[in-house]
């Protein structure tokens, strides 16, 4: 039910569309029942396109009959306004406090209802709407195929329609899966998609945990995601940035109940690694607790069985076992034999944000952190770095944690000069 209209504005709209399926016989009459299945979703085709449909602007005045070329709105807003104009317009208020916006996609939510009584005198609609109807009718149909795809008897699945933001020229697209069927039973259907968008396979751009996720919309789990993009890069001569690819959670100190304040820095930034491995659709499982951890590393034989439950640290050689044992992920290891050596390994870094993009754990002395990024120029080698503190011990609060440097740009001088440190690069699995 979405349909991009260019890079920054998402049309999306929302609503209750009524499923109801009345079988005369309850025996396993297998085309009895895929006709009356067809029959329900050909009747919903037809009622998004009757004169009954309309769409609301949520939060905001406009209200449209796209089949009937009806529109209610304000006098500034009228049914030609550009969608970026309207966004601009419901938005003219200010704030007295300024807050820093990270560059993405505007999303414009629509209501979708069914009026029960016949709209007013007609006048043009946005052609928007349109598309909308024609976005809403093909999911329609694609449900109704992966639900007869997927009939056992009168047994039915329900049809979970996904939004997936691909690459250039692309742009956000919906797939249908049948909910509760595992990622694992449906790789069949994401070779078809890659093949569709011409896409690589040593990448997965379909499984579930890849799905588009709307601004403003929170994670239930309360984490932060790319606490990154609200940052100013830093500007170099001849420099470039190379970042972390992709979704990931920030984690800290102090984080779901444990108070690992002073010894659970290195456990914090490899759940932060999990994380992306998690989001980019590569593993199923959750992120390890601190005692998953350690378990794995007493599994892997690196540990005594005492370690469960203690507080003992860990470093970037036990992120690069946890990492196997638990995701089967390898990672590379970088060693640096004193902290400024650190400012002459740009090259290895961009190097791994350009093929790998995952995030590194960086461990020296007693403290370990998650490098996100380097800004770097080859010609005259100076660098910084984008470094994610663990050892932040607050809120989520976004504003704090970037504005005190929790989240941000280092120089090479942040780095303990004398001391040695290893460097966890982790590698990408080549699967779909």
């Amino acid at each position: 039910d979405t349909h991009p209209f260019d890079s920054s504005i998402i049309l999306r709209v929302k609503g209750p569309l009524e499923f109801k399926c009345l079988f005369d016989k309850t025996d396993g009459d297998y085309m009895g029942v895929t006709k009356v299945i067809s029959k329900t979703f050909e009747a919903l085709c037809c009622s998004i396109k009757s004169e009954s449909c309309v769409f609301t602007l949520c939060d905001g005045p406009v209200v449209i009959w796209p089949n009937k070329d009806v529109h209610i709105s304000p006098e500034d807003i009228t049914p030609n306004t550009p969608c970026q104009d309207e966004q601009e317009s419901l938005h003219k208020k200010s704030t007295k406090k300024k807050t820093k916006k990270c560059s993405g996609n505007t999303v414009v939510n629509l209501q979708l209802m069914m009026e029960t009584t016949r709209p007013g005198a007609p006048h043009s609609a946005q052609v928007a709407c349109l598309h909308l109807v024609e976005e809403l009718s093909n999911q329609i149909n694609e449900m109704k195929r992966v639900t007869l795809q997927h009939l056992k008897g009168t047994s039915i699945l329900v049809p979970e329609p996904l939004h997936f933001l691909l690459p250039h020229p692309h742009g956000l697209v919906t797939v249908v899966y049948p909910a509760g069927v595992l990622d694992s039973q449906l790789q069949t259907a994401r070779q078809a998609l890659h093949q569709k968008y011409d896409l690589p396979n040593d990448t997965p751009y379909f499984r579930r945990a890849n799905a588009y996720h709307f601004p403003n919309e929170p994670y239930r789990d309360g984490y932060l995601r790319n606490p990154h993009l609200w940052l100013t890069h830093p500007t170099l001569e001849n420099g470039k940035v190379y970042l972390v690819q992709g979704l990931y959670s920030y984690h800290h100190y102090m984080q779901d109940r444990i108070d690992d304040n002073g010894w659970g820095c290195a456990y914090r930034s490899l759940q932060t690694i999990c994380s992306w491995f998690q989001q980019q659709g590569y593993v199923d499982r959750s992120v390890p607790s601190h005692k998953e951890i350690q378990q794995a590393l007493v599994d892997f034989g690196d540990k005594q069985a005492s370690f469960v439950g203690s507080r003992q640290w860990i470093g970037s050689i036990e992120v690069q076992a946890v990492l196997n044992e638990l995701l089967g992920v390898t990672s590379k290891i970088l060693f640096v034999s004193q902290g400024s050596e650190l400012a002459s390994k740009g090259r290895e870094l961009a190097s791994h944000f350009i093929t790998e993009g995952t995030p590194v754990m960086i461990g020296g002395g007693v403290l370990a952190h998650t490098i996100l990024g380097v800004a770097w120029s080859e010609t005259t080698g100076e660098i910084r770095y984008l470094i994610l503190d663990p050892h932040y011990t607050g809120a989520e609060d976004l504003q704090l944690i970037t504005e005190k440097g929790w989240c941000g740009w280092k120089g090479p001088e942040f780095w303990d000069q004398t001391a040695y440190y290893n460097l966890c690069l982790p590698q990408r699995p080549k699967v779909i």
